[in-house]
């Protein structure tokens, strides 16, 4: 599996921004995709997935701010990212989990929130 992610880059406090990432190759079995993020110093940490079935879960720290989201026939994942903070500062990762085999990771997107 390959995976692109893109979107990133500099917006101001409370502004939005979009990241997506595609994914290519071997995506059958793929149950859960991911956003993840790290910012400097920090470890990474889950941002929001998504599963087949569409259940979704959020970092409490993001919950009503972002919104994961997934188009099946681009097999493209999306995190839409609105009244961004400072502390949303971080290099952003898709993942993707497939049954059995295990986890997949996007080479990373960097979002900086100035204030």
């Amino acid at each position: 599996v390959q995976l692109q992610a893109f979107g990133g880059g500099l917006v101001q406090a409370g502004g939005s921004l979009r990241l997506s990432c595609a994914a290519s190759g071997a995506i059958r079995g793929i149950n859960l995709w991911g956003w993840y993020r790290q910012a400097p110093g920090k470890e990474r940490e889950l941002v929001a997935t998504i599963t087949a079935g569409g259940h979704l879960n959020y970092a409490d720290s993001v919950k009503g701010r972002f919104t994961i989201a997934r188009d099946i026939r681009r097999n493209t994942l999306y995190l839409r990212m609105n009244s961004t903070k400072p502390e949303d500062t971080a290099t952003y990762y898709c993942a993707v989990n497939r049954l059995g085999i295990g986890k997949y990771w996007g080479q990373g997107t960097l979002v900086t929130v100035s204030s």
